[in-house]
């Protein structure tokens, strides 16, 4: 049982590390308002779930790509929310791929498992990105843009993950034969059912955690409007003081010389 405990454990930072680096082989794609990234970080995640199950693949999954994010200043702010997206994507790969009827997974039930993980995961990213672009101010029009723009990229990122995780799934099943982490990858799962303490904590996890990434993104737009009516309120102040001393100079008939001199 400890050997098992500490092969989990192993196998979480591996698969972590294996997640987080491949976020960084990445083409960042803007699309105007967001950013939007080909890369190869899920495979990495689909990978985890695929080889060690729902809980451990999820865990790695999460812990990778939240990691990345909270690296990344672009990404910082929906780090919570990634580790989430990211943590359902291996475990759904990982729950359907244990569930196989025999020790021998075959090819077509661990694609299926795969394509899962990473529909579950388009499904989450698609409603972050539109929610996030309503809460930054832009119209149904423009927020439905870009969420197209962002799956058709997350499009492109499932059938990369899909086409690279599978085959390295059945390599490294191969390959890890005889050690400690083969039980780990050939030990079936038991349905418990949807309702169990697993699905019930994930469930409020991301209520929470979707709660959280919304409030702080509505109040940090909100500051920045505000910060933006005040300058564009000054300017305008500006704009009409400057009017009424050309008025008033004109009435004068005084005329300002410009100073050409440099360094005044």
């Amino acid at each position: 049982m400890k050997n098992k405990k500490l092969n989990q454990i192993i196998a979480v930072g591996l698969m972590a590390a294996l997640c987080f680096v491949g976020n960084y082989l990445q083409i960042k794609i803007p699309n105007g308002v967001l950013v939007t990234r080909i890369h190869f970080g899920n495979s990495m995640c689909l990978l985890a779930g695929l080889l060690f199950g729902g809980m451990t693949g999820g865990l790695a999954s999460g812990i990778g790509a939240g990691l990345y994010d909270l690296l990344d200043p672009v990404y910082i702010v929906s780090a919570p929310y990634t580790f989430f997206s990211k943590f359902a994507m291996g475990f759904t790969a990982g729950k359907l791929n244990k569930h196989r009827s025999s020790e021998k997974s075959s090819v077509a039930s661990t694609i299926i498992a795969a394509i899962a993980g990473q529909i579950v995961y388009i499904i989450l990213y698609s409603l972050k990105t539109f929610i996030t672009l309503i809460i930054l101010g832009n119209d149904m029009k423009t927020a439905w843009a870009g969420t197209a723009t962002n799956l058709l990229t997350s499009s492109v990122n499932a059938v990369i993950a899909v086409v690279v995780s599978v085959p390295l799934y059945f390599a490294l099943r191969k390959a890890l034969k005889g050690t400690g982490f083969y039980q780990m990858i050939t030990e079936k799962s038991e349905s418990k059912g949807y309702f169990n303490p697993v699905t019930v904590a994930l469930t409020a996890f991301a209520v929470v955690v979707t709660a959280i990434f919304t409030i702080n993104l509505a109040a940090t737009t909100k500051i920045e409007a505000q910060e933006e009516e005040e300058r564009a309120e000054l300017q305008a102040q500006l704009d009409e003081a400057n009017r009424k001393i050309d008025i008033l100079a004109e009435k004068l008939g005084v005329t300002f010389e410009e100073n050409t001199q440099d360094g005044e």
